[in-house]
């Protein structure tokens, strides 16, 4: 058995003020064909998944190129066409293969393609054959086309958000395909259309439910994989939205009712998964107003993980506002501040200005006297079994409010951006990052209590309002007709 093994991915906020490039891919993760880590990241775990088995079963596997940058704005053309062509003549270097592996998010546009995955599948396609098994996985923020469904014989995405499973999402993938590989099994997707786009957290319910549901169903009766595909609202693509995805064994007659049965029951949840979003001003008053700390409040919409800036200072000003000074900020994207404060050393005082670089919709920057308390060369915070880097970062206090800064865009998954900045995130009251929900399994057991705060910048966050070009109008809450 021969399998090749690639992965293109980053996630496309097509309405965010940033742009992306070959830089923004290398700044965040790049391995040529041979030099992807050990270490699994969140859309390339396939690779250390097909080693593994490859090494036990003695199959052989050929790598191809390993590539992620952090959600951002449209991908520009050059770059798209360079990495999906690089790709490409790696697949067609180590023919004749047997499968194809593919590490995808599943929510990049490029300015001359709307739906870079399908193209990507579809390219694929017409160089393996009709008969060479291909298989991908997907970020469930992902717009589902019939591009990817046609070409596709495997799509299994994360089940988690937070996304805690992506090895496990990897493992699944890459075992359906060895069996396809084997004649054990002939995969079939179907997919149901739920007619509507929404927030849906697995930490609480009713999607934590939901997702144990669908596990129980897996494996039996021909029902090989079961994922949802949540869609990405600040993706203005034709296929956004949210379905049910279904790998089938071509034997069953089940997948096609099960797959429209779930897709009813999803649909059914719409404006209840959601938790509690409360303004800048309500977040930090509860938060003052609790007995015990830390409470962490969560800015969920200017987090870099849905691809835009992360360079608000709203929350931060609101702090100040009603003088909730016992307080850690993690992160405020700003470079040219990094460098500054890096120029002027640990313990320097210095006038900074920070924050509010890219938008007129994230606050005005601040403009202060601050002190430098740490300075941390290629800093990073941990993500379940990942590394994920923050490039050049500094600790800063002002106020008496410690505000981290750093150079790569990232959102906020896990208490060891504070500790590896020098600060002890137990010792504070009030703890603000920017993340929606992939912070939740690392700061839930050190959170006295975990806020929602909704801040309204460049991601947007209600599809009713939204102006949308491309994206369906017929769907919930776009569409009267749910109402």
């Amino acid at each position: 058995m021969r399998i090749f093994c690639a992965s293109i991915a980053t996630e496309t906020n097509t309405f965010s003020p940033l742009r992306a490039d070959l830089s923004d891919f290398k700044e965040s993760f790049y391995a040529a064909p041979g030099e992807h880590p050990e270490t699994p990241t969140l859309c390339s775990a396939v690779f250390p998944v097909c080693r593994r088995r490859a090494q036990e079963e003695g199959w052989d596997l050929v790598e191809g190129t390993a590539t992620w940058a952090e959600p951002g704005g449209i991908v520009n053309s050059k770059t798209w066409d360079g990495l999906r062509e690089e790709v490409l003549a790696q697949l067609r270097s180590a023919l004749p293969v047997d499968a194809v592996v593919l590490g995808l998010h599943g929510a990049m546009v490029a300015q001359n393609c709307r739906d870079c995955e399908g193209a990507l599948l579809e390219a694929v396609r017409k160089i393996v054959g009709p008969n060479v098994v291909i298989g991908a996985t997907l970020d469930p923020h992902s717009h589902l086309s019939q591009k990817r469904t046609k070409n596709a014989d495997v799509l299994v995405a994360f089940k988690e958000f937070p996304h805690t499973d992506f090895v496990e999402c990897a493992e699944d993938c890459v075992d359906l395909v060895v069996r396809a590989v084997e004649k054990k099994i002939t995969p079939e997707l179907h997919v149901a259309d739920c007619n509507m786009i929404e927030v849906l957290p697995t930490s609480r319910e009713p999607m934590r439910g939901f997702v144990d549901k669908i596990q129980s169903l897996e494996g039996k009766d021909g029902i090989l994989s079961i994922s949802v595909i949540h869609g990405f609202m600040a993706g203005d693509v034709p296929d956004m939205g949210t379905k049910v995805l279904i790998v089938a064994d071509r034997n069953t007659d089940k997948a096609p009712k099960l797959a429209a049965e779930l897709g009813r029951e999803l649909f059914s949840f719409r404006g209840t998964t959601r938790p509690e979003f409360l303004s800048p001003a309500e977040a930090v008053v509860r938060a003052k107003s609790a007995l015990t700390g830390p409470i962490v409040i969560a800015d969920v919409w200017d987090n870099p993980g849905g691809g835009v800036p992360g360079d608000s200072t709203i929350l931060l000003r609101t702090l100040v506002e009603q003088k909730a000074f016992d307080a850690a900020v993690g992160t405020i994207w700003d470079p040219m501040a990094v460098k500054t404060c890096i120029s002027a050393g640990e313990g320097a005082t210095l006038k900074l200005r920070f924050g509010s670089k890219m938008s007129d919709t994230a606050g005005p920057p601040i403009d202060a006297e601050v002190k430098v308390l740490k300075i941390v060369l290629d800093a990073t915070q941990d993500f379940g079994t990942s590394i994920v880097p923050l490039g050049d970062s500094v600790a800063i206090d002002y106020m008496g409010i410690t505000v981290i800064l750093n150079s790569n865009r990232s959102q906020s998954f896990d208490p060891s951006l504070f500790v590896n900045l020098g600060v002890d995130p137990k010792s504070k009251k009030i703890l603000v990052i920017k993340s929606t929900n992939h912070f939740y399994d690392g700061f839930e057991p050190v959170a006295s209590d975990i806020l929602y705060a909704s801040v309204d910048g460049p991601y947007p966050n209600d599809p009713k309002t939204t102006n949308y070009k491309y994206a369906r109008s017929d769907i919930w809450p776009r569409s009267d007709l749910f109402d």
